[in-house]
């Protein structure tokens, strides 16, 4: 420590004796300072890469929900999550590459002297609405997580961990501040890679988050999810697939689909269907079926959960997954119209839980290549129609939202916690545990940051899989 403080004293003679020498080395053509749109692209591809990738490093939710299983290593289908430090690296990675990111570009939008007024108020507004995305993201994969003392860098290296409960409710707060200084005029321009500078299209998304984020709380407050959600809902959520967040992938690394890469250009044999997925969708005459899964087998077959698997016997991933520009969907329309539905059979709002229902699923069909006579074939089936295929709405919306969020692991993972279906979820062979309810945090963060570590923990009841966010209500669904 002695050498580290006569090193920095040091450096400090160095520079103050310099001071005079200042600027003579910088390039005028080459600024030092990133700009803040480049942040936001590189901030927006980023978060598309994390929450679409499958690598078993941080990104297993696909695993979670059973959707594809491992064919040689079967560790992370197993939840194994401190093998490869998973839960640390996908926190590492939404805060530094993410979080920070955003938060420079804060920064240099507030010190830009020569931006309007308008499109700053703009620019920071939809920062704002980028991040608490990112936010609740981070909550409802951990539960208490690090935010009122988080992204101070040096300033604060053992931030506290915030209360979950907490936390949703500032993220709820930020959302509808940045919501209301929205307004006409430009703000990311192109580099806005998910809305092209739109605001339009940021108020909607704004608003389709917010609606998300109340009906997860529905069950833990449901007066105060019902007035954000009417808010939500007043105010204007997605109302076409030509809405999505979605980011687009290119067809030439290293802005691939991350899919891909695992898939082809690795060159590796490492997922196929799990049985789980397919022994829902098969039965169903499901026109999205021939999208999702490869037709190396016919019928198709899934492989068991969670056991080593040889990649040729069975159903592989469908061929669309191997093209390197797959855009990668954060949130859609018809996800929207499966909230909605849950939101009225919840009393969040008033409407017609069918009609939004039958959207979904329409515009999931038309989304993945059908028409709408596939769509209107596909729900005339008793076993898809609102008030047969199941025994309950939660049945019936969980099952049909499960297969229209194939591939989007982490939403389908937090819709079965929210609904307890699909119920077809098992205990893997190997490891014989449930479904995580959560991640738990890093493999360093009980040495790095011990007291706030254990206080995280204490609140968590354990820095357990099975300990849940505060959302997900023990007896309430699962």
């Amino acid at each position: 420590m002695k050498k580290i403080f006569i090193i920095a004293f040091l450096i400090g003679i160095t520079f103050s004796s310099c001071e005079d020498f200042e600027g003579w080395n910088v390039d005028d053509k080459n600024p030092s300072e990133v700009p803040a749109g480049y942040l936001i692209t590189s901030s927006q591809r980023d978060l598309a890469l994390r929450m679409t990738s499958t690598s078993v490093n941080y990104n297993i939710f696909k695993l979670f929900a059973q959707y594809w299983t491992e064919t040689q290593y079967t560790d992370e289908v197993n939840y194994d999550l401190t093998g490869r430090d998973i839960g640390g690296n996908f926190f590492l990675y939404l805060y530094r590459d993410v979080l920070m990111d955003i938060n420079e570009a804060k920064r240099i939008i507030n010190e830009d002297q020569f931006i309007d007024a308008t499109t700053k108020t703009n620019q920071l507004a939809v920062a704002e609405i980028m991040q608490v995305f990112v936010w609740h993201i981070l909550v409802d994969t951990y539960g208490d997580i690090p935010y009122s003392e988080a992204l101070q860098g040096v300033d604060n290296l053992l931030p506290v961990y915030d209360d979950d409960v907490a936390i949703y409710a500032d993220l709820f707060a930020r959302l509808d501040a940045a919501l209301s200084q929205l307004s006409s005029g430009d703000s990311f321009g192109t580099a806005d890679l998910l809305y092209n500078g739109d605001i339009s299209q940021w108020k909607k998304f704004g608003n389709s988050i917010k609606l998300r984020m109340a009906v997860r709380t529905a069950d833990f407050d449901s007066s105060r999810s019902s007035q954000l959600a009417s808010q939500a809902v007043a105010a204007g959520v997605f109302t076409s697939s030509s809405d999505n967040a979605a980011f687009p992938f290119e067809v030439s690394p290293p802005n691939t689909n991350p899919v891909w890469t695992s898939l082809v250009q690795s060159g590796r044999n490492d997922f196929i269907l799990a049985n789980t997925f397919v022994d829902i969708i098969t039965p169903l005459n499901d026109p999205r079926a021939s999208v999702f899964m490869a037709d190396n087998k016919d019928p198709y077959i899934g492989a068991t959960y969670g056991v080593g698997s040889s990649y040729t016997d069975y159903t592989h991933i469908g061929d669309l997954w191997h093209t390197p520009d797959l855009e990668g969907i954060l949130m859609s329309y018809d996800e929207v119209q499966f909230l909605l539905a849950e939101a009225v059979e919840r009393n969040l709002i008033s409407g017609d839980a069918e009609m939004y229902y039958n959207e979904g699923i329409k515009a999931s069909i038309i989304y993945w290549g059908g028409s709408e006579g596939d769509a209107d074939t596909y729900l005339a089936q008793t076993s898809v129609a609102y008030n047969t295929a199941g025994s309950s709405w939660k049945e019936v919306i969980g099952n049909q939202k499960y297969i229209a969020l194939y591939g989007r692991g982490f939403e389908a993972w937090s819709s079965w916690r929210m609904l307890d279906y699909p119920n077809t979820m098992t205990r893997p062979a190997i490891s014989g545990e449930p479904v995580p309810r959560r991640y738990i945090y890093g493999n360093d963060d009980a040495d790095v940051n011990g007291a706030n570590y254990e206080a995280a923990s204490a609140a968590m009841g354990g820095d357990l899989k099975s300990s849940r966010v505060f959302w997900d209500i023990v007896g309430v669904g699962n």
